[in-house]
């Protein structure tokens, strides 16, 4: 599998996020917090969103680095999804940043791959 995040992977419909926020799944593991809509065993890796909320993270340079580094971490361990045979995969997951201080990249890696590991 590529390890690439192309633009197809990215969550950007403002409907299909409304509809996760309202019917998705949810798993914390702190620092984040994973929505998820359930869609059975995909080929194609879900569309997925980073967010950071601007009420911890006042200035655009922080939330931006937050999400960068998140998204970083997912793109070198999003395989972890597709070597789950038995279990289903999501087709639209939304990754959100609940700590309230910056968190170093080989911190929220460790904990992102733990959130994409146990999702259901």
């Amino acid at each position: 599998m590529e390890s690439t995040l192309p633009k197809e992977e990215r969550l950007s419909s403002k409907k299909t996020i409304k509809e996760l926020f309202a019917k998705g799944s949810s798993l914390y593991l702190y620092p984040f917090r994973l929505l998820y809509l359930p869609a059975g065993t995909a080929t194609a890796p879900p569309q997925v969103l980073f967010t950071v909320p601007k009420k911890h993270f006042k200035k655009a340079v922080s939330r931006n680095l937050l999400k960068r580094r998140m998204r970083e971490a997912y793109r070198r361990h999003k395989a972890i999804l597709f070597l789950r045979a038995e279990k289903k995969n999501p087709a639209f997951l939304a990754i959100l940043y609940i700590a309230k201080e910056e968190i170093p990249f080989d911190i929220i890696e460790k904990k992102l791959i733990l959130a994409l590991g146990r999702m259901e």
